[in-house]
């Protein structure tokens, strides 16, 4: 039966091709267009029916090319619409994507882009441009004054050279951010502070790769603290999931962060010299946008995602006009607004880093070469792994922040000479709850709803 409905929807299309003028600007609905198409040139084209539902494309017939991946590009472009091969024949479609390029397309504004600045005095330049408009886009102009409340810390545990103890903090007035603080068991004199947001893997903060990484830098004489996204971890008590991608989710992890940095510098124990921020994946968007901001970072290693052509696939990484600065920017420019502090790139071979040692590092690497700096940036590709920050990206990350942050990597070795994450203890996920078990801890001036805090955040920034 279904050819003779193809050759129905054929001829009343034709019908309808030779009634249209430019009067109606020859408008054709979506649904019939791609059904033209899919015969027109023998193919199958699969999407959800409420991404075409009541679209029309006005010069529908004017739009079609002998290619057929042109003529899809000109119909769908229209739309917001991409498409993506999925075999012989067969194509899919989906809501364009904003934050994902092509990779050539990617790798031509990267290069255009370093075309700008050849030597320190120009890239100063154009960091000076940017560092101000990243504020500004922010919305973050003029930093709201923090809330005078204290930290709330509970329940501490005492593990293998380390220990934790969990904490809320009051970010804006009625919002808070949660996560765990973990310490070397014996503290002497300053130690290092070390940043970790987490990123979008599944369980956050409380899953074993962020405590391995945490405990273990604990154990090689740091202060870490592992915190959660907003609208996520406990984040949830106040926020449902779906404000996460809201576009001032990217504000408030920076707020977050920000604050949790003030409290952190405030510890009589912490040295202000000696600061770090890591992160994988959103989080690594993160560490590289937050180095941007705040010179009291001194060492930075963001994993798995510098890319000339993936901006991040959620709104927390560039919900705000961030990368539309300076006549637009991307995330190595980002990332090289960190020379020549010290900043480890890792990569690997199988998500959007891939190319990472043949387009992105070489045009980091040129920053800090105009401050002969070179030796302080490094990248450690791993081209047979995958999307994650598993051991050897944990190992790389360590030996990086041994090195330029002066720890004794020693500390964490066993008797082979081999790092060992072996003495770590895995926590169950209710063990790093600030706010009790079903969250009836949770202050009761904390907001609840989304459109409070849009409310609280703008008399904030505008007091």
């Amino acid at each position: 039966m279904k050819k003779p409905i193809i050759i129905l929807i054929v001829f009343i299309s034709a019908i309808n091709s030779y009634c249209q003028t430019s009067d109606d600007q020859y408008k054709k609905p979506l649904k019939l267009v791609l059904d033209e198409i899919q015969n027109r040139y023998d193919i199958q084209i699969r999407y959800p029916e409420e991404l075409i539902k009541d679209k029309w494309v006005t010069y529908a017939d004017w739009r079609y090319r002998p290619d057929l991946e042109k003529t899809l590009t000109n119909i769908l472009s229209s739309q917001d619409i991409t498409f993506v091969k999925e075999g012989d024949k067969k194509y899919k479609l989906k809501s364009y994507e904003y934050y994902r390029w092509s990779l050539e397309d990617g790798k031509e504004q990267a290069e255009y882009l370093a075309s700008k600045y050849s030597d320190a005095t120009s890239w100063e330049k154009r960091k000076n441009e940017l560092k101000p408009c990243f504020w500004s886009a922010l919305q973050l102009k003029h930093l709201p004054e923090w809330p005078v409340s204290e930290p709330l810390i509970s329940n501490v545990r005492k593990m293998k050279g380390y220990t934790i103890e969990n904490f809320a903090l009051e970010t804006l007035p009625g919002v808070y951010v949660c996560g765990s603080l973990y310490r070397p068991a014996k503290i002497q004199g300053k130690i290092p502070v070390m940043l970790c947001p987490n990123g979008h893997w599944k369980d956050g903060r409380y899953r074993p790769d962020q405590q391995y990484q945490c405990a273990m830098l604990a154990r090689l004489g740091t202060v870490a603290v592992s915190y959660d996204l907003f609208a996520w971890g406990e984040s949830q008590l106040q926020f449902k999931e779906e404000y996460h991608r809201k576009s001032l989710a990217m504000t408030m992890q920076v707020l977050n962060s920000l604050r949790i940095l003030d409290y952190l510098v405030s510890l009589d124990y912490a040295d202000p010299q000696r600061i770090g921020i890591t992160g994988g994946s959103g989080a690594g968007s993160h560490a590289m946008l937050l180095t941007a901001l705040d010179d009291r970072i001194k060492v930075t290693v963001p994993a798995v995602m510098l890319s000339s052509y993936m901006y991040g696939g959620c709104p927390c990484e560039s919900g705000m006009p961030v990368h539309l600065c300076g006549g637009g920017t991307n995330n190595i420019e980002l990332a090289a607004m960190a020379a020549p502090r010290p900043q480890l790139i890792i990569s690997d071979g199988k998500d959007w880093t891939a190319n990472v040692p043949d387009i992105e590092f070489p045009l980091l690497q040129k920053v800090y070469e105009f401050y002969g700096k070179n030796d302080l940036v490094k990248n450690v590709h791993f081209p047979d792994e995958g999307h994650d920050y598993g051991p050897s990206k944990r190992i790389a990350l360590y030996e990086f922040f041994a090195l330029h942050m002066s720890l004794d990597i020693i500390k964490i070795k066993n008797k082979s000479g081999k790092i060992d994450e072996s003495g770590v203890t895995i926590e169950k996920e209710f063990a790093m709850y600030a706010f009790g078990l079903k969250g009836e801890k949770l202050p009761a001036n904390a907001i609840k709803s989304f459109e409070e805090l849009e409310k609280v955040f703008e008399h904030a920034v505008n007091k």
